[in-house]
């Protein structure tokens, strides 16, 4: 069972804030999976859980997969259908080194994209230098003293690049954020420079406002913005079903073909066993994992 970020506010906003919740939605077992709905009363975290038959999937997870199924989920959501990866394209993932990052890295060099990402510490970033194949251009933020933009820019030979995912941007100016880690994210400004001609940004940010100077900006450019949120599916009765046959039918033997190949190479942390599980949750939960937490029975 893989443990997951609950969104308690995106739950009030949605009206399914109830005074528990269940946690753990993506689950595996010896025959039949599935991914438990937004609205589940069912926890995966469970030896037997009864779930209905429209969310399983004969598919045989194994623990390898797990660590796989949210990430390429969100990456395919980002990079296919919110925006169409081809060869020759120039993709920037920030924080490229996080569970999701790095999928969406591989996914975009599989595609024949050329890849920059930003590294948030040395660790992250001796871990993108890692990488095969490797990544064009690895951007380290951690002193705060790096342009984006610039790097960007110098890399594109002033073109610019074509999407971006970004991590979270910085709204306002330096001294109005709180936390270190906003801190090193890029502000919208230095997005909007670095996004090129017909760019698409694709932003995880739910409070993203554009003023009209940025607007016009973008307009100028003839760029898109998309909003990547991550329960969209799961969110939208009438897209259940498609959701279900994207997940199962493709995506998971995607995943099996990629992973079989060394297409894919995800962070693996070795599994926690049940009685850690509140600790690993509390930790998920304040964003602080840079691996997937799974919890074996």
């Amino acid at each position: 069972c893989a443990l997951s970020w609950i969104d308690t506010k995106l739950l009030s906003e949605v009206k399914l804030e109830k005074e528990l919740l269940p946690v753990g939605r993506e689950i595996s077992g010896v025959v039949l999976e599935g991914i438990l709905p937004l609205d589940s009363e069912e926890s995966g975290l469970c030896e037997v859980v009864l779930v209905h038959e429209h969310y399983l999937g004969i598919s045989l997870l194994s623990y390898k997969y797990l660590q796989l199924l949210w990430a390429e989920n969100v990456a395919y959501t980002a990079l296919h259908y919110l925006s169409q990866v081809s060869p020759g394209k120039t993709v920037l993932v920030m924080d490229g080194a996080s569970p999701f990052g790095t999928i969406a890295i591989q996914l975009a060099q599989h595609r024949g994209a050329k890849v920059i990402s930003t590294a948030y510490s040395l660790e992250d970033k001796q871990y993108l230098e890692r990488l095969r194949p490797a990544v064009a251009r690895v951007i380290d933020v951690s002193n705060g003293k790096i342009d984006v933009a610039e790097s960007c820019l110098e890399e594109t030979g002033g073109l610019g690049v074509d999407i971006v995912v970004d991590a979270g941007v910085k709204l306002y100016s330096a001294e109005d954020e709180s936390t270190s880690k906003s801190q090193l994210l890029p502000h919208k400004h230095d997005i909007i420079t670095l996004l090129g001609v017909g760019g698409n940004w694709i932003t995880t940010e739910r409070n993203l406002q554009l003023d009209p100077p940025d607007s016009h900006s973008l307009f100028l450019k003839g760029a898109t913005v998309s909003f990547l949120n991550e329960e969209i599916w799961n969110l939208s009765n009438i897209e259940q079903g498609k959701y279900l046959y994207i997940l199962l039918m493709i995506m998971l033997k995607d995943i099996m073909e990629k992973l079989s190949s060394n297409v894919f190479r995800p962070q693996l942390d070795e599994p926690i066993p049940l009685y850690e599980a509140k600790v690993s949750m509390e930790i998920v939960q304040k964003n602080q994992a840079r691996k997937r937490q799974v919890i074996q029975f």
